[in-house]
């Protein structure tokens, strides 16, 4: 029984490879970075990129302009960064802003918006007709705003023509907490999500 949430990161990624892609490897994942998908029992993508690479076998690429063929991709994973801040904490070399330091950030919401509005026109260009998108986002508050990120990808992504046919939770084991955001006024996110995203035809729609 494959269920739609999990506690163990492998578990949702092989489920999902079983259910919509047969079985097959994952093909390329263009945000690779250390490559910590790849630590357990799912196998290295064909093709890994990064904007700044760790190691050599990753090709410095950024994924709204990547150098792979049109349509010739069955298969992408896609962990994009989903945060963003200008804060000051950022270039303190001490335990500050630790979320922001580990992951990458952008300088806006706005810039971090437009960045996977970028990236999932780019998918749409290389993956093959039925071929599908694994996207790991992360709802979040910023500044006492909630940011329904999984809203607006599947909104975005729906409009290029990608089509949902699958979404799983992945419950967090634990979270880092800024001293500072201990005076919660939401709900703490301890939970991301995994679209996946089938390509099809352009603006997909629901009808009764």
């Amino acid at each position: 029984m494959i269920k739609s949430i999990s506690k163990c990161q492998d578990t949702i990624i092989n489920s999902i490879l079983k259910l919509h892609n047969n079985n097959e490897p994952i093909e390329l994942d263009p945000t690779y970075s250390k490559g910590v998908f790849y630590k357990g029992d799912i196998a290295k993508p064909k093709y890994k990129f990064d904007i700044n690479p760790y190691s050599e076998e990753v090709v410095k690429a950024c994924c709204t302009q990547l150098p792979i063929d049109d349509e010739s991709i069955g298969c992408i994973m896609f962990d994009p960064p989903f945060l963003a801040t200008k804060g000051k904490s950022l270039s303190k070399n001490d335990n500050s802003n630790l979320i922001n330091k580990r992951f990458s950030v952008f300088p806006t919401e706005k810039e971090l918006f437009q960045f996977y509005d970028k990236s999932l026109v780019e998918f749409y260009r290389i993956i093959k007709k039925n071929g599908i998108l694994i996207f790991k986002c992360q709802d979040k508050v910023s500044s006492g705003k909630q940011y329904f990120s999984h809203c607006y990808i599947h909104e975005k992504a729906k409009s290029i023509g990608f089509y949902p046919i699958d979404f799983f939770v992945l419950e967090a084991k634990s979270r880092m907490i800024p001293k500072w955001q201990r005076n919660q006024k939401h709900a703490r996110k301890y939970h991301s999500y995994f679209w996946v995203f089938k390509k099809c035809k352009k603006s997909v729609s629901y009808s009764l």
